[in-house]
């Protein structure tokens, strides 16, 4: 007999504005649990986190024991779920939410680089956590030996193939952010201008000003303005206009416990260049046949500080039909192999204790 469903209250940073990965994955599995049937409350926690002051991390133990925003009870109770960059900062509010018996979830979508202590202690005082990519699960383990942790992979919305452009047309979806390096991409395309294509930097310019003065000065250094266009944060219509029109899109981050914008990439059929070593090589071989690396949509460059390596992958696939071709075939492949958000919030739901359980 299926168990009964629990309800389920969800609680995300108030502080992360600008369209992230997170933000995204949160929004989708809201909507694919209550496809599900299960009744959901998204609570936005204001705070500076991942720490936040000690005022805002007492007002989150406050929220966890208050119940405050949860949903009406069914015959299956209240599961609360806290956003991993709410809770890994806050130990202390977590600890007291186990201490008085309402160990909630964590559903952490990367590890807390800069305090793995603090870190350490909320995920114990969880209930479980929820990694959002393997990548992340596996430095989670590996830093903390956890033993209560689980994975549910982002899902993907269908979407309409891409039409392409002539000359190619290359995007990078990402926020500016130093870690989004897109620096490096600039550095990249600078050494392939004698080749015809055009490029686009999509993502907000607000989420760190400083570095979006960077990115606008180093497009005016490299002489680019006529060949990459800062779009900006673009949702919707806007967004899938983008995507309508590309050839190829990339996700150089420094770190990337997964980058959705591969998979959102890979379902309109569009190749997807990633740097080596980080999640979003997990993200592209959801396009490939199991085990079958030489089927990949795409590539992935080891990078460190050097955009030649990156230059010359670009001037590869930019100088070779049959490449291209290569590519988009098995970015085509590709579309058919991932999940989509349905999938994730059975995950979800299943892990804590909604469901039939996984193998």
């Amino acid at each position: 007999m299926q168990p009964p469903l629990p309800a389920v209250r969800l609680l995300v940073p108030g502080n992360i504005r600008h369209n992230s990965g997170g933000n995204v994955y949160n929004a989708s599995l809201v909507q694919g649990l209550r496809r599900l049937g299960v009744s959901v409350a998204m609570e936005s926690v204001d705070g500076a986190w991942p720490v936040g002051s000690s005022e805002e991390r007492r007002r989150l133990a406050g929220l966890l024991g208050s119940g405050t925003g949860t949903p009406e009870q069914g015959a299956g109770g209240t599961v609360t779920i806290v956003d991993g960059l709410v809770a890994s900062g806050a130990p202390e509010a977590m600890e007291a939410a186990a201490a008085a018996g309402q160990r909630p979830w964590v559903l952490l979508h990367m590890p807390l680089l800069d305090h793995p202590e603090l870190e350490i202690r909320a995920l114990a005082a969880a209930a479980g956590v929820i990694c959002t990519s393997g990548s992340a699960a596996a430095e989670i383990i590996r830093r903390h030996g956890l033993a209560q942790v689980h994975v549910a992979l982002p899902g993907t919305n269908q979407a309409e193939l891409a039409k392409g452009s002539e000359p190619p047309y290359l995007v990078s979806v990402a926020a500016l952010l130093p870690n989004k390096d897109q620096l490096i991409l600039l550095g990249a395309l600078a050494q392939v201008t004698d080749l015809p294509w055009t490029a686009a930097l999509i993502g907000s310019d607000e989420a760190d000003r400083d570095y979006a003065l960077e990115v606008r000065a180093a497009l005016e250094e490299y002489g680019l303005e006529d060949r990459v266009r800062l779009a900006g944060e673009l949702t919707g219509q806007a967004l899938e206009d983008e995507w309508h029109a590309a050839d190829m899109s990339l996700l150089v981050s420094k770190v990337e416990a997964f980058g959705m914008s591969v998979t959102e990439s890979l379902a309109h059929g569009i190749p997807v260049v990633v740097r080596s070593g980080t999640g979003a090589v997990e993200a592209l071989k959801l396009g490939a046949p199991a085990g079958d690396e030489a089927a990949l949509p795409g590539a992935a460059v080891v990078l460190d500080r050097d955009p030649a390596p990156l230059a010359a992958t670009l001037r590869a696939w930019l100088a070779t039909p049959e490449l291209r071709e290569q590519w988009r075939q098995a970015a085509l492949t590709g579309r058919d192999l991932l999940p989509g958000w349905d999938a994730t919030a059975r995950w979800v739901l299943d892990t804590i204790g909604g469901g039939t359980p996984r193998d």
